[in-house]
């Protein structure tokens, strides 16, 4: 698992005052294609917060059905990568918080399920919507998907990101 930690203000662990910590599932069917989801003209990884009381894996199982329908039925996981934001400052002054991101690989054909979603109302209102995309157009979509929200200068990024790892973990390139 590769882990990265994003620190500008150059924060120690005993600077981080609070952590947040999230998972996000890359959903990839037999035909290398991914499920994203889309809403306020950003792309997203289906994904979310986790709950007290919550291991990643259930936060990952009830995110994804919650914003895909689909019901993963996995006991044990383990995240591919793992993304840390040391923010100071954030998100009111005083507070300097860690932001987790646990990135997972889920491969199944199962199709998303528009009736067994559970969207919030930011979500509803937003007209959060799901699409499949090629692996090898992702990267293109994402791209010119930048310039339609300012959101995207810092998301499209993070997301080439876990593509890449992605896409090397599963397709490593010859050496020659």
């Amino acid at each position: 698992m590769r882990e990265i930690l994003h620190n500008h203000k150059n924060l120690t662990a005993e600077d981080i005052t609070e952590t947040v910590t999230r998972t996000k599932a890359l959903i990839v069917n037999s035909k290398n294609e991914v499920l994203l989801g889309y809403c306020e003209k950003t792309y997203q990884f289906p994904g979310g917060h986790l709950e007290e009381g919550e291991t990643l894996v259930d936060c990952l199982k009830r995110e994804v059905q919650e914003e895909t329908g689909i019901e993963l039925n996995i006991i044990e996981a383990n995240p591919f990568f793992v993304i840390r934001y040391y923010n100071k400052d954030w998100p009111s002054e005083g507070i300097n918080r860690c932001s987790e991101i646990y990135f997972y690989e889920v491969n199944t054909d199962e199709k998303y399920n528009l009736e067994n979603t559970n969207y919030d109302e930011g979500e509803r209102i937003n007209n959060f919507e799901l699409r499949y995309f090629s692996l090898d157009d992702v990267d293109k979509i994402l791209i010119d998907s930048i310039p339609d929200n300012p959101k995207n200068e810092v998301i499209v990024p993070e997301m080439l990101e876990i593509f890449k790892e992605y896409k090397n973990s599963k397709f490593p390139k010859a050496e020659n």
